[in-house]
């Protein structure tokens, strides 16, 4: 008899979607299928935050640094895997946790200062320190807050178009 909880090795594997591929990706869906694994993308990227995750395919590291945008990774892919720059890189967007230091009531504002599209903002609290918003409507996921965090209380990931 089919042990049939053996069976999903055998299909498809699951889109992990809060892992942040890379931009521009046309059909994530099928990523992992058209994606060769060369590793152009790897050295083309100029802020070096493109590593090697699941299966050796390409993955996003914004602990390491911040996307530019600078759109390098798919021109250097020789396949025909990316969507033009003209079309939004990607859903990523930024969301804090609740080791962020402002909601343990210590001043910071380190991810504020070095977002260029000014998506966090302080908001003033009675008997606390200001604390942080991310609009996500704002929020490009080019990961610069990520790095800088001295906690590690920042993520970016995909969000879904219905949380919008």
């Amino acid at each position: 008899m089919v042990d049939l909880s053996k069976r999903r090795f055998f299909s498809r594997n699951q889109v992990d979607d809060t892992i942040v591929r890379l931009p521009w990706i046309a059909h994530p869906l099928s990523f992992s299928d058209e994606c060769t694994r060369c590793g152009r993308c790897l050295d083309a990227c100029e802020t070096k935050i493109i590593t090697l995750g699941d299966g050796g395919f390409p993955t996003i590291d914004f602990h390491i640094d911040e996307c530019t945008f600078c759109y390098q990774c798919a021109q250097s892919c020789p396949e025909p895997i990316f969507a033009p720059r003209s079309t939004q890189p990607w859903l990523a967007k930024a969301e804090l946790e609740e080791s962020c230091l402002a909601k343990r009531n210590v001043e910071c504002r380190s991810c504020a200062e070095s977002c260029e599209v000014s998506a966090i903002t302080f908001n003033l609290v009675i008997g606390k320190v200001a604390q942080p918003n991310v609009d996500i409507d704002a929020c490009n996921g080019c990961g610069a807050c990520v790095s800088i965090c001295p906690t590690s209380a920042i993520r970016v990931s995909n969000i879904n178009n219905n949380e919008r």
